[in-house]
């Protein structure tokens, strides 16, 4: 589905190429923005789905070698077309993470075929990234004590096991947990462990690199090493308490079933 407020980049040194595509790509719905530089081509897009038609034997720079220096915009697929390409140069951009790899002459539909697939590819990146700035604000918003009672609860520990590892009591925990979960937004323990899992960042620790949970002062003992975390321990850890507990209980349900069947059999 078009609309006015997807970007189409068109970086291509034909001027020919470039206006028949700004047309074709205007009357489709979409905003084209075709262009000949591409030495410095990094445009900014906040907020707005966007992709990049884009020629691969450009001069000087090479279309394959701007991808690579475009590597970081997720937000922003490449299609690439040429009229020269090859099996080698194809498996290249592809690699790379090119959404299609177009040779010349390619009809009009089978452009904007890819155009409307890299839009939508572009809108997902913009709204997953929209999530992230709520989720990284979030976590901003707590204290360093309660982003050690986070580090830990994900984890997988038990209230008694995170207020043993902290020096402090289950009530205390209690409280640093709901205020935790209050200010993440997040309605059960599966959802701040499906937050910290779906998060490109590390959740569990500071912008400087600093575990909290791995520090304490010198008045508590550190924690062991086994429980300085990084974010995709606390991942691993949380996926594993998850999967436990839910065969605890299927195992519970089974006993429970098995004792009810044999109550119901004659003596």
């Amino acid at each position: 589905m078009s609309d006015v407020t997807s970007i189409v980049f068109v970086v291509d040194d034909d001027v020919s190429v470039r206006e028949s595509l700004e047309l074709l790509i205007r009357a489709a719905g979409w905003h084209p923005r075709p262009s000949h530089r591409h030495r410095n081509f990094c445009p900014a897009t906040p907020h707005a789905s966007c992709c990049l038609v884009l020629d691969v034997t450009l001069p000087g720079l090479s279309g394959l070698k701007l991808q690579q220096r475009l590597a970081e915009r997720t937000d922003m697929p490449i299609i690439f077309i040429t009229g020269h390409g090859d099996v080698p140069m194809t498996v290249q951009a592809m690699k790379a993470g090119a959404v299609e790899f177009l040779t010349k002459p390619f009809t009009n539909g089978v452009l904007l075929d890819a155009v409307g697939g890299a839009i939508e590819r572009s809108r997902t990146a913009v709204r997953q990234e929209a999530e992230m700035r709520v989720l990284r604000s979030s976590y901003a918003s707590l204290t360093p004590r309660e982003r050690e009672v986070m580090a830990l609860v994900v984890s997988g520990l038990l209230n008694k096991q995170v207020g043993g590892e902290l020096g402090i009591s289950e009530i205390t925990v209690k409280a640093h947990r709901g205020q935790t979960m209050r200010k993440m937004k997040a309605d059960s323990l599966a959802e701040l462990v499906t937050m910290a899992r779906d998060s490109a960042c590390d959740l569990c620790e500071r912008s400087d690199g600093h575990n909290p949970a791995a520090s304490r002062s010198t008045h508590r003992p550190a924690l062991p090493r086994r429980f300085r975390m990084s974010s995709l321990d606390v991942v691993l850890w949380g996926a594993i308490a998850m999967s436990r507990a839910i065969a605890s209980m299927a195992n519970t349900s089974l006993a429970l079933c098995a004792s009810a069947t044999s109550s119901l059999q004659p003596g």
